[in-house]
C-alpha cells in the first residue's frame, strides 16, 4: 500500500525558515491551546490550519523541522484532547463494603475533532509516523527526536479514531502500514525503552481504528499486524502488553480470521501466564482477548482450556485490589477497583463460556472453587459484575452435579433478588440460573423457603423469554412436588418460623397435586395458614392469600353452583311439559292467586319431601281438592311446577330470589341449584353483602360458596372497601367451611 501513495515534496529551507519566523511571530511554538470561550471557531480553525501546515512542510530530518513537527503534533493532539470531555462519576456505595466504583464517562467534542480532520490533518500526521529520510552526507546516529514524532502522530490518530466516522479516511490515508512499522520497532532499536512509547500509542491507535469495524480488523491482518501484536505480549514493559493485548482484544472480537491467526501465532500460553498477572490492567487484558477468542468458536475454546486458562480465570473471580483503600489514594484505589471488577466480570463471562462446552467441563469449574466467588459477586452493587456471575452460575446450574452445591453455597437468596431488578438482562440471567437449580430436587424446598415461588409469580418480568422460563420454571417445580420433596415441605409447614409455613403453604396452594390437596390443607392444617394470612394487616399478604385461595378452589371439584349442591334423594317422575297446568287426569288443584292450577299428586309426591308431607302427612292438604297457596306469584308457581314436571327450566334474574324462596320451602334442591346458579352471575361489588345475606337466609350453599370465590377473587377492589375487613371476618368459618368439604369430598 505504502508503495501506490504519492511521495510528499519535501520543502526548502527558506520556506522552513519563513515558516518557523511565521510561528514565532504568532506566539505558537510554546503555546498550549485550550479551546475556551474565549477563542473563536475560526481563531481554533486558524491555529489548526497553521499546525497541518508545519506538518505538511516539516518532514525533514533537520532538528529545527522535528522541533516544528513535534511541537504541532504535541498542540493538535491537546487541542484533540481539550475536545474530548473525561466525566468521573464516583458512586460510594458503602465504605464498610469497601467496593466503590468509579465510572469514566468519555465524550468526545465535535467540532474539535472535525476541524481538526476537515483541515487535512489526517494524511500529514499520517506522514509522521515514518521517519524522515536522512541527507546523504548524513550518519546513521540517534535521529533528533527519535520516536517522539511518530509517537505523538499515532496517539493523536488514535484520538481522531475515536469518532468511528473518522475511521475509515485515516486507514484510506495509508496509517495502517505505518502503524504496522511502529509496532516492529522494538527488534530495530538499540535502546527498547525509548520505543516502547511509540510502540504503545501505535497499539492503541489500531485499537480505535478497528473498534466495531470489521473491515479494518481484517485489513489489520493483511497488513501483518498480528505476528507483532502477539510478539508485544512478551516485552517487558507492562505498558506495552497491556496495549498489544487490548488490540488484540478489538481484533478478535467477532472476526474468526483474525481468531485463527492470534491463536496461530502461539499467543494462549502468554495469555494464561498473563491471566496471573499480579498488575490488573494486564490480567484484565488477557482475560478480554480470551473471551473473545472463544466466543462463538468451540475449537478455540478447548484449545483454550488445554492451554491451562480454566484455573487462572477462576482465580480471577477472587481477585480484590481495593481492601486497604485509603481516602488520601480515593482516584487511584477506584480506578483499581473498577479494573478489577471488570476482570471478574471478563472472567464470569468466560467461564460461562467454557461451561457451554461440556458436562466435564462444567465440573471441573465447580471442583476448582468457583461457584462460591461467583455467588459473592451477585451480591455486588456492579450491575454487570452481578449480570455476568448468574450468567456462569446458569450454565454451570443445567449440569445436575452442581445443582445441589450451588444450592446450598448460598446461590439462591442472591438469585432470587435478581428478578427484582429492572434490567431485563439482568432477570433473565438470574432466571436462567434458578430454573437450573430447580432441576434438583433438593433445591425444591429451599426454593419455596426462600419466596421463590411468591417472587416468580408476582415478578415484573422485562423480555419474553424471562417470562417463558419463568413460566418453565414453575411447571418444573409443580412437576415435582411429591415423594420426598412433599415430605420436607410438609416437615416445615410444622417445624419452621410462621414466614416458612406460611411461604410453604401458598406455594403448595399454586403447586400441588389435587391428589395431594387434602393432605397438605386439611390434615396438616394448610388451610389454617393461608386463613391467617388473609386476615393480615398487609393488603399484599391478603392478595396472596387470596390468589392462594382462588388456585387451590381451581383445582378442586368444581364449585360452581349449579353442580355444588346435593342432588334430590329421590329419582325424579316426570310427566312432561305437556301436563303441566293440564286439567287432564288433575287430582289436584292449586289456588294461585285466585285462578286455578291443575296438577297430578304423584308427580307432586315424587319431587320432594315437602309434597310428600302435604299429601301423606296429617295436614289438611292431604284430602283437599282445591289448596290455597298464599305469597307466592303465578309466574313463580308456575316455573316451579314447570320444574316438577320437566327437570329442568329457564329463570330470569327478575324472579330468581322468589323461585329460590319458593324452591327452599318445597324443598326442591334441584330447582334451587338453578336458581342460584342465576342469582350467582349477578354478584357484583356493590351487592356482594346482600348476595351473602341471602345466601344464608335460605341456605344457598351453593350461592354461598359463589359469593366466597367472588371476594377472593375480586379482592384488589374489595380490599378498598371500607366494609370489606368486617365481610371476611363474618365469613370465615364459611370460607374454612367451604374449602375443608370440598378438599375432603377429593
Amino acid at each position: 500500500m505504502a508503495d501506490d501513495r504519492r511521495p510528499h515534496e519535501q520543502p526548502t529551507n527558506s520556506a522552513r525558515r519563513s515558516l518557523k519566523r511565521k510561528l514565532e511571530d504568532e506566539l505558537i511554538v510554546d503555546r498550549r491551546i485550550v479551546a475556551s470561550e474565549d477563542v473563536s471557531q475560526q481563531d481554533l480553525l486558524t491555529e489548526i490550519r497553521a499546525h497541518v501546515e508545519v506538518l505538511q512542510l516539516s518532514f525533514h530530518s533537520m532538528e529545527t523541522d522535528r522541533a516544528l513537527a513535534k511541537r504541532s503534533v504535541h498542540s493538535l493532539s491537546e487541542l484533540a484532547k481539550d475536545g474530548m470531555n473525561f466525566v468521573y462519576s464516583i458512586s460510594l456505595f458503602d465504605f464498610t463494603l469497601r467496593n466503590p466504583v468509579l465510572r469514566i464517562v468519555f465524550v468526545v467534542h465535535e467540532d474539535n475533532v472535525s476541524l481538526i480532520v476537515e483541515s487535512g490533518a489526517v494524511p500529514a500526521l499520517v506522514q509522521h509516523l515514518q521517519v524522515p529520510p536522512l541527507p546523504n552526507e548524513a550518519g546513521t546516529g540517534l535521529r533528533t527526536y527519535a520516536h517522539e514524532v511518530e509517537k505523538g502522530s499515532a496517539f493523536t490518530l488514535g484520538l481522531l479514531a475515536i469518532k468511528p466516522e473518522h475511521q475509515q479516511l485515516i486507514v484510506d490515508a495509508g496509517a495502517l502500514p505505518h502503524l504496522v512499522a511502529l509496532l516492529k520497532r522494538q527488534k530495530k532499536c538499540q535502546s527498547p525503552r525509548a520505543v516502547n512509547g511509540v510502540i504503545r500509542k501505535a497499539a492503541d491507535a489500531i485499537t480505535n481504528l478497528a473498534h466495531e469495524n470489521g473491515q479494518i480488523k481484517t485489513l489489520v491482518r493483511i497488513e501483518g499486524g498480528i505476528p507483532p501484536l502477539v510478539e508485544l505480549l512478551e516485552s517487558t514493559d507492562v505498558k506495552v502488553q497491556r496495549a498489544a493485548a487490548g488490540a488484540l482484544r478489538t481484533l478478535a472480537f467477532k472476526n474468526d480470521g483474525n481468531k485463527t491467526q492470534i491463536v496461530d501465532c502461539n499467543a494462549l500460553p502468554i495469555l494464561v501466564l498473563m491471566l496471573q498477572s499480579e498488575d490488573v490492567g494486564i490480567h484484565y487484558e488477557a482475560v478480554g482477548v480470551i473471551g473473545n477468542l472463544v466466543h462463538s468458536s468451540p475449537n478455540i475454546k478447548k484449545e483454550v482450556l488445554l492451554a491451562g486458562a480454566l484455573q487462572p480465570v477462576i482465580e480471577l473471580l477472587r481477585f480484590y485490589s481495593w481492601k486497604d483503600l485509603l481516602l488520601t489514594d480515593m482516584v487511584i484505589s477506584f480506578v483499581t477497583s473498577s479494573t478489577c471488577s471488570e476482570s471478574q466480570r471478563e472472567a464470569a463471562l468466560l467461564l460461562g463460556q467454557f461451561a457451554a462446552a461440556d458436562t466435564d467441563c462444567k465440573a471441573h469449574i465447580v471442583q476448582r472453587g468457583a461457584v462460591g466467588p461467583l455467588i459473592e459477586m451477585l451480591q455486588s452493587p456492579d450491575a454487570q459484575l452481578k449480570e455476568m456471575s448468574a450468567f456462569a452460575l446458569g450454565r454451570l446450574a443445567q449440569d445436575t452435579h452442581n445443582q445441589a452445591g450451588i444450592a446450598h453455597g448460598g446461590g439462591i437468596a442472591p438469585l432470587l433478588k435478581l428478578l427484582d431488578s429492572r434490567n431485563g438482562t439482568l432477570q433473565h440471567n438470574g432466571a436462567f440460573a434458578l430454573y437450573g437449580l430447580s432441576d434438583s430436587e433438593d433445591n425444591v424446598a429451599d426454593l419455596i423457603r426462600d419466596g421463590g415461588v411468591q417472587k416468580l409469580l408476582d415478578g415484573e418480568f422485562v423480555l419474553q423469554p424471562t417470562r417463558d422460563c419463568v413460566a418453565k420454571m414453575l411447571k418444573r417445580l409443580e412437576e415435582k412436588i411429591n415423594g420426598r420433596v412433599l415430605r420436607r415441605l410438609l416437615y416445615l409447614m410444622h417445624n419452621s418460623d410462621k414466614v416458612v409455613q406460611r411461604r410453604v403453604s401458598l406455594a403448595l396452594a399454586h403447586l400441588c397435586s389435587p391428589d395431594d390437596q387434602k393432605t397438605i390443607f386439611v390434615d396438616n392444617n394448610g388451610i389454617d395458614l393461608l386463613l391467617e394470612l388473609l386476615q393480615s394487616p398487609h393488603s399484599k399478604v391478603r392478595g396472596y392469600a387470596s390468589v392462594a385461595l382462588c388456585k387451590l378452589a381451581e383445582k378442586t371439584t368444581s364449585l360452581s353452583p349449579v353442580d355444588a349442591g346435593p342432588s334430590s334423594p329421590i329419582s325424579q317422575v316426570y310427566l312432561g311439559e305437556q301436563y303441566v297446568n293440564n286439567s287432564t287426569l288433575s287430582d289436584v288443584t292449586f289456588l294461585i292467586e285466585g285462578k286455578r292450577f291443575y296438577a297430578h299428586r304423584i308427580c307432586l309426591l315424587a319431587s320432594s319431601d315437602a309434597f310428600r308431607a302435604m299429601f301423606n302427612g296429617g295436614y289438611r292438604e292431604k284430602d283437599a281438592k282445591d289448596i290455597n297457596i298464599p305469597n307466592i306469584s303465578w309466574e313463580t308457581f308456575e316455573l316451579m311446577m314447570r320444574y316438577i314436571y320437566t327437570g329442568s327450566v329457564e329463570i330470569c334474574s327478575r324472579v330468581a330470589h322468589d323461585l329460590l324462596k319458593a324452591a327452599d320451602q318445597y324443598l326442591l334442591e334441584g330447582l334451587k341449584r338453578l336458581c342460584e346458579y342465576t342469582i350467582a352471575q349477578d354478584i357484583t361489588e356493590d351487592n356482594i353483602e346482600l348476595m351473602y345475606d341471602l345466601s344464608e337466609a335460605f341456605n344457598a350453599v351453593s350461592l354461598r360458596n359463589a359469593c366466597i370465590l367472588f371476594v377472593l377473587e375480586h379482592f384488589n377492589n374489595l380490599d378498598l372497601k371500607p366494609w370489606y375487613d368486617s365481610l371476611v371476618k363474618r365469613i370465615m368459618p364459611e370460607i374454612r367451611s367451604c374449602f375443608v368439604k370440598r378438599l375432603t369430598e377429593q
